[in-house]
């Protein structure tokens, strides 16, 4: 009887991570499509910058290439 590890790349990781992350950012506009039209312009601006860190989060991403799968 062998060893039951089997090496696995890191990449799986790393994707199961960014996805739980960006996941919890998308739960975040729930309250927002529920409540939007008694927040008024100033909820529209906080969610606008929200999306704007959401876009430069993602955009960082894909800049250091986690997403490639490539070596």
């Amino acid at each position: 009887i062998g060893n039951a590890r089997q090496p696995m790349a890191i990449k799986y990781f790393l994707v199961a991570i960014l996805f739980v992350l960006f996941d919890v950012e998308v739960i975040f506009f729930y309250p927002y499509a529920i409540n939007f039209k008694h927040l008024g312009w100033n909820g529209f601006y906080a969610v606008l910058m929200f999306v704007g860190f959401f876009i430069a989060g993602f955009t960082y991403i894909i800049k250091k290439g986690a997403l490639v799968w490539e070596d």
